[in-house]
């Protein structure tokens, strides 16, 4: 068989003016189809946009007598702590926090971090941080969308912080650290309400040299579980390093920053978690006896509308219970 010849090999390849038209079709098809992904992804991101948020559902936990309770009462300006038999919470509460609660708080932060409210609210669980209520705390992280951990600042890491961290890990939930206490370290200056940098700004050099310490030493105790942490205003990486807020549930110092960081969080980084959804989600949390209401159960509605006179139908020990609501009561 006869080579090609040099010649042959470089002659230029005639393409006709019908490959040409048609190639030209293919490229201009190519683009209107590019431009129509482009133009529906686009469409599909305004529309989950526009998705209404329904309100996430946030526990709380950490050890005993770290300040917990007394964080929500300085929230909602109440004394349900001091109540509490050895000033110790016995079961799972939960407080409604509106979007007028919450926008307080955001107007605080406007002039250091702005932000948009568009959550209608936060369910705040509480649960009790002592060792015997083990079972308590694993259904309260079992139910939330976020949670908040709460250490003492002077004391560190310990033995229920540990467990609840545990029980956080199990669950995947995403959860910041709040830093409480920090109106028990040295010579510190208390400036009711206000937010962490700038009350940090107004304290003396020996209280932030005594910030500096304990939050290094609580930075070594989570790094040594295998977690990274940072304070939430030096944290460039949400997605891979958890966040330290300092606060004080005595004098209100921080918690401004903890609701900015909570609503940020719900707002980004869970926003399709908390889309509603037409599918009925509703979990029984206790079912008790009420004078002057009788039978009442607790529960955590997540998604859906109960109705007074609407039927359920409830798992009971003997077989499903079927009944009509007569009242809804709201914590």
């Amino acid at each position: 068989m006869a080579k090609p010849s040099k010649d042959d090999k470089e002659a230029p390849v005639e393409i006709s003016a019908f490959d040409q038209n048609n190639e030209a079709a293919n490229a201009r098809r190519q683009q209107q189809k590019k431009m129509l992904a482009e133009r529906r992804a686009k469409q599909k991101k305004g529309n989950e946009k526009e998705k209404k948020l329904r309100c996430p559902i946030i526990c709380i936990l950490g050890h005993v007598d770290t300040g917990k309770t007394l964080i929500l009462d300085k929230l909602r300006k109440t004394n349900v702590q001091a109540g509490e038999a050895g000033g110790i919470t016995q079961q799972i509460g939960a407080t409604y926090f509106p979007a007028d609660n919450l926008q307080d708080h955001l107007t605080r932060m406007d002039h250091i971090e702005p932000l948009n409210l568009e959550i209608p609210g936060f369910l705040v669980i509480d649960t009790p941080g002592h060792e015997s209520f083990t079972n308590l705390r694993s259904r309260g992280s079992s139910l939330c969308d976020m949670a908040v951990l709460v250490v003492d600042i002077m004391h560190g890491l310990e033995q229920q912080t540990l467990e609840s961290i545990q029980l956080l890990k199990q669950k995947n939930t995403p959860f910041c650290i709040a830093l409480n206490k920090i109106d028990r370290l040295n010579m510190w200056k208390p400036n009711a309400d206000m937010n962490t940098r700038d009350t940090l700004e107004k304290q003396n050099s020996n209280a932030k040299q005594h910030f500096e310490v304990q939050l290094n030493k609580a930075k070594l105790a989570f790094n040594e579980l295998g977690f990274n942490v940072e304070t939430y205003w030096e944290n460039n990486s949400i997605d891979d390093t958890f966040s330290f807020v300092p606060t004080s549930a005595i004098t209100g110092e921080g918690l401004s920053d903890l609701m900015m960081y909570l609503c940020r969080m719900g707002q980004t980084r869970e926003r399709e978690n908390l889309q509603e959804k037409d599918q009925f989600e509703c979990t029984v949390l206790e079912v008790k006896v009420i004078e002057g209401h009788g039978t009442t159960i607790d529960v955590v509605l997540v998604n859906g509308l109960l109705k007074v006179g609407d039927t359920i139908v409830i798992s009971g020990l003997n077989g499903p219970i079927c009944v009509n609501i007569r009242a809804l009561l709201t914590p």
